[in-house]
């Protein structure tokens, strides 16, 4: 299941009349920890800006996300499920909160929909409003790889070994060279 962390930027930018403007921007995060959030939050976001700060980041409570590929606003949904107490006998109200990506309140409702329609238990849409995230990032297993090494590039330690021996092989060298200069001269004699 994921865990969600809302995170909070803060940067400068200059504007068309060349004075400093502050920007204030969202994003949703899934990560595991509050450090690790902040972390990725570094690491995705780029700006104009050459520095930035995490100004806050707080954990979302969200049941589920729907995310499409049209749809600039992200939208938060209250979601209310009915279910029945085994026990008692009485009817509870399980509250969820979702979120969805659409152009306009009625396709995040309509998206909701769509996509709790094999839903078997009776739900009821309450509330639906206007987030200011900008971009969600999930979790991807790819972000976990090592970045895979070039060809031209070897480890350290395989280079370093091959100075030695380069280094061992030019001090043997001369050492050889010498005996033959000493050895020519007496054969001549």
């Amino acid at each position: 299941m994921a865990s969600w962390y809302l995170g909070k930027i803060r940067y400068q930018k200059e504007d068309e009349a060349g004075r400093l403007k502050t920007i204030n921007e969202t994003y949703l995060v899934d990560a595991v920890s509050y450090t690790e959030s902040e972390a990725r939050l570094y690491k995705q976001i780029l700006t104009d800006a050459s520095d930035f700060s995490v100004t806050a980041i707080s954990r979302m409570r969200l049941a589920d996300l729907f995310s499409y590929e049209e749809g600039e606003q992200w939208f938060k949904a209250k979601v209310i499920y009915f279910s029945v107490d085994e026990k008692s006998g009485k009817e509870k109200k399980i509250v969820n909160y979702m979120l969805v990506n659409a152009e306009g309140i009625q396709q995040a409702l309509d998206r909701i929909n769509e996509s709790m329609r094999n839903f078997l238990i009776p739900y009821e849409v309450t509330d639906i409003t206007l987030t200011p995230i900008l971009d969600v990032f999930p979790y991807s297993a790819d972000e976990d790889k090592e970045p895979e090494i070039p060809a031209n590039m070897r480890p350290l330690s395989e280079v370093m070994a091959e100075r030695a021996q380069v280094a061992a092989a030019d001090v043997e060298i001369p050492a050889a060279e010498a005996v033959i200069t000493e050895a020519a001269p007496a054969e001549n004699a």
